[in-house]
């Protein structure tokens, strides 16, 4: 509390509505953005919704949580359909046991799927079987509430466990790395097409290296650059602030249901600009068109380039 408080001293001046706001990452979840949102009330008398990730008691909004683990499986699941497939029967890893991870899990859980792997950064926990709501929901209380290492999760079950090792090695139909930047890399993504995966979809800020991302393009499976399919965390945070502006606070079902039409816009405008000539879709091409040709207009339209 008092580390959180401290930065704000200075970093308070920095931000605002219309200028910067900040959201939780790794390490920093709800309590961190807690003590800072109320120690810049304190210096600048002001509840404009600066930060996003609140409390619900003061501001938050229902479903940021979940929101960037759902928002990749949406987008994953808006590929899948392009191919005629689905989460349904799928075997599917997943890197991280954080808030992403987690709620990943969950919804690829609820479509169908069987997830077989969590990790931290200490190693990886492989549940041959599948995770069930049970599991997962021990997993939850684990890493949120008892801050403890996904090891001792393995240990108390019996489950296979490597140590200091990613979940790449394992074979799956869909990757969901939702741990931290470059955690995949060209040697994994050999692995993962060698053993058969069909769709990665990023759940992380770039967590496939250059090369490893190069793999997957030129295999033509469905792979989702993060700047697509991690979007959804920061399509909620835009939602909060919308419910803070309206002084009024939207029920689960409603956030969900415009952060699925969101993930759905971003795999639509990934489509418009990144289909091939074969019909295969490059969502690297795809993702940064779409993003530039956003900024462009807009530069065009308001006469500043």
């Amino acid at each position: 509390m008092r580390f959180c408080q401290a930065l704000m001293l200075e970093l308070y001046r920095h931000l605002g509505s219309d200028t910067d706001i900040p959201a939780g990452d790794i390490g920093v979840g709800g309590r961190e953005v807690g003590f800072m949102a109320g120690m810049m009330k304190k210096l600048s008398n002001d509840t404009a919704c600066v930060f996003t990730g609140k409390g619900i008691s003061f501001g938050g909004s229902l479903m940021r949580p979940e929101a960037t683990g759902y928002g990749t499986v949406y987008f994953a699941e808006e590929m899948l359909k392009t191919r005629g497939d689905s989460f349904a029967g799928k075997t599917v890893s997943i890197s991280g046991s954080g808030n992403v991870a987690q709620f990943a899990a969950e919804k690829a859980m609820f479509l169908g799927a069987k997830v077989v792997t969590l990790s931290d950064s200490n190693g990886t926990v492989f549940v041959k079987n599948g995770f069930t709501d049970a599991l997962l929901a021990e997993v939850m209380e684990l890493k949120n509430i008892k801050r403890g290492r996904i090891s001792e999760f393995a240990s108390k079950h019996g489950f296979e466990y490597f140590d200091g090792k990613t979940p790449w090695h394992i074979p799956v139909d869909i990757a969901l790395p939702c741990a931290t930047q470059n955690e995949l890399g060209a040697e994994d993504a050999k692995l993962l097409l060698e053993n058969g995966v069909m769709c990665v979809a990023e759940g992380a800020n770039m967590p496939s290296t250059l090369d490893a991302v190069e793999q997957f393009i030129a295999a033509k499976i469905l792979y989702a650059p993060g700047k697509a399919s991690n979007a959804g965390g920061v399509a909620t945070s835009g939602l909060e602030m919308s419910q803070n502006a309206l002084r009024f606070g939207w029920t689960h079902g409603e956030v969900d249901e415009r952060l699925h039409a969101i993930m759905k816009d971003i795999h639509a405008n990934c489509l418009k600009y990144g289909t091939q000539e074969d019909g295969t879709v490059n969502y690297v091409d795809g993702a940064n068109i779409a993003g530039f040709v956003k900024v462009a207009d807009a530069i065009l339209a308001q006469g500043i380039y």
